[in-house]
């Protein structure tokens, strides 16, 4: 530990500390000649009081005394990244990563070669931004070396040291900062962080797609990512990860009446193309379905619909997608008509799904021979099933389709 390594302040740690999974692994990792710390995003998220999403631990101790300490107490250890320093304990069915305090010694722009230390300050010195660089014993001491706390009040994202520096050890750091400002930050950004941002927008396309992706995935489910996309767009960084983000007045609008769901919203921002970038950066088969289903020439809507026609559509169409539609229609209606489209996300709600009672055996226990004829006369009884309103019973069906194969014979 360092001879200058005081705390800035006491605070609460209980939060960190409800669950008895994360206790034993602190007992298991602590004593009078062992320092852990709680490290990164769960101490920024519980100085703003937002939900801690993990729990991550750091130690000046080697992965392998690590991994002694936490067996020795009974837990269950998974060697996750033994060249970085890091193996999670895994308790209560959750993972807690486990990380022994460390110097960069080389990078790549990707990737970097680490040494282990015992000093807190410098591994704190290896974190991008001053809000994650913060530590905190379990008995509530902080830890701050670089003003993260002061940040994280003004709502500024700055990193730790020379910006351009930093991001030339990873250039997905790029991302981040725009990620990390959708979400904490607010006022005008740090002028270093956004030259350097803006300075190394070229290099981006070097990056995996698949971590270009969750960056920004990241970014468009903060409550309100329009500002941080303004500045990517205002520093040429936008261009260079999503060209075809051409509807950011539509991304506003959606951001105030949805729940933050990213895949819809990049349906918003690149409404001509989004099935076409989740294949570029590599989305998933669900996603990239998704998208291409609410892209052009999908259903046109008016807010004025028939709730007889919106019930036909849902049928066609599947809740998901129809009220993503009518999502993103209310986002780009520019009338207004905020109650109309409201009643038509009331009739989604109250949507389930009719299931047609009837099957091709019915066809041909009415006396049809297999053939086309079956799926025809099969559809024709459906077709007027959906015309009443999904109304029509099994029996009726069934009465309807006996006049219907008469009527073929």
């Amino acid at each position: 530990m360092s001879g200058t390594d005081h705390p800035v302040a006491t605070i609460d740690a209980a939060p960190l500390l409800a669950s008895p999974g994360v206790i034993s692994v602190v007992e298991a990792l602590a004593s009078v000649e062992r320092d852990v710390r709680f490290v990164g995003g769960c101490v920024r998220d519980l100085l703003v009081d937002r939900d801690i999403a993990d729990i991550d631990v750091a130690t000046p101790d080697t992965p392998e005394e690590v991994t002694r300490l936490l067996e020795d107490r009974g837990i269950k250890v998974v060697p996750t990244g033994l060249s970085h320093g890091t193996v999670t304990a895994v308790v209560e069915g959750r993972g807690i990563e486990v990380t022994t305090l460390r110097v960069d010694v080389a990078t790549d722009g990707r990737h970097a070669e680490v040494a282990f230390t015992g000093d807190w300050q410098a591994d704190a010195a290896r974190r991008d931004f001053t809000i994650n660089a913060m530590s905190l014993r379990p008995s509530g001491d902080l830890f701050d070396y670089f003003g993260g706390r002061g940040d994280l009040a003004d709502g500024r994202v700055r990193f730790v040291g020379d910006a351009a520096g930093r991001i030339a050890e990873d250039r997905l750091r790029v991302l981040r900062y725009f990620r990390f400002l959708a979400h904490y930050g607010h006022g005008v950004p740090d002028r270093q962080a956004m030259a350097a941002c803006a300075s190394a927008r070229s290099c981006l396309g070097r990056l995996a797609a698949e971590r270009i992706q969750s960056e920004l995935f990241g970014l468009l489910g903060a409550p309100h990512p329009l500002p941080a996309l303004d500045l990517m767009a205002s520093s040429g960084v936008l261009e260079n990860v999503l060209p075809e983000a051409n509807e950011l007045t539509t991304l506003g609008a959606l951001t105030g009446i949805d729940d933050r769901d990213p895949v819809r919203r990049l349906a918003a921002l690149t409404p001509a193309a989004g099935a076409a970038v989740a294949r570029r950066l590599r989305c998933s088969k669900a996603v990239r379905r998704r998208l291409s289903r609410l892209a052009p020439p999908a259903l046109a809507l008016e807010s004025d619909w028939p709730v007889p026609d919106q019930r036909q559509a849902l049928y066609d169409l599947g809740a998901q997608t129809f009220r993503d539609l009518v999502l993103l229609a209310w986002a780009a209606d520019r009338t207004w008509k905020a109650s109309r489209w409201r009643a038509m996300l009331d009739t989604v709600a109250r949507w389930e799904n009719p299931r047609f009672p009837l099957r091709g055996r019915d066809v041909l226990a009415a006396g049809i021979r297999p053939g086309p004829e079956v799926k025809a006369i099969l559809g024709d009884v459906e077709a007027w099933w959906r015309r009443e309103d999904f109304r029509p019973d099994r029996a009726s069906c069934l009465e309807r389709l006996a006049a219907t194969a008469g009527r073929t014979t």
